[in-house]
């Protein structure tokens, strides 16, 4: 199977290619998880995080946003303590507040999939890169829930990083048209 090369260095990142990044997500739980793992890769390589992401969804309870929103000073205590995730007190403490505006999001829009969904029109903005070149790190779309959600009080949540979330979470297709997942990830999005 042909796939975007940016994946092929590692048995980890294959998996996730071949069966996560791009494919369209409507659920709440995945959106908070993406948002605390993308947050967290800031200055760090996305094979990095993926190897702690079993960890990270212990330590966050499932991902759960009411669980982790109602964390305080001792929960960040005991994540720093946790070689299993990345040891950076900002991160933790803003993956925190995060849930917490991720939680008053939901309440107004109905869910944050509607939120975040709303910014496309609830169709997935499909490209048709032939290189990686050819792929951006951000685009108006992320730059304007940057904004929004720094708006709002999020951390971490740069136009980068959010672009990150769009790709990964279907949103944005970019995976490259010479990617046989490119088709298939389309195809889901109808």
């Amino acid at each position: 199977m042909s796939r975007c090369p940016w994946c092929l260095s590692d048995p980890v990142y294959i998996d996730y290619h071949d069966h996560e990044w791009g494919v369209p997500v409507y659920e709440d739980r995945i959106h908070f998880e993406f948002l605390v793992l993308e947050s967290a890769q800031a200055g760090l390589s996305w094979l990095t995080i993926l190897r702690k992401r079993d960890h990270y969804r212990r330590l966050y309870e499932g991902f759960d946003p009411v669980k982790v929103a109602a964390y305080g000073p001792a929960e960040v205590e005991l994540m720093m303590q946790d070689p299993g995730i990345v040891r950076n007190r900002k991160k933790i403490e803003a993956s925190i507040m995060n849930a917490k505006i991720f939680l008053e999001i939901q309440h107004e829009f109905g869910s944050f999939s509607n939120y975040l969904w709303r910014y496309v029109e609830g169709k997935p903005l499909i490209h048709y890169p032939k290189t990686l070149e050819e792929v951006p790190c951000e685009n108006e779309v992320s730059d304007a829930i940057s904004r929004d959600l720094k708006s709002r009080g999020m951390k971490f949540v740069g136009t980068k990083i959010i672009y990150a979330h769009l790709q990964a979470t279907g949103i944005i297709n970019d995976h490259l048209v010479s990617c046989a997942r490119h088709d298939i990830v389309q195809r889901l999005s109808k």
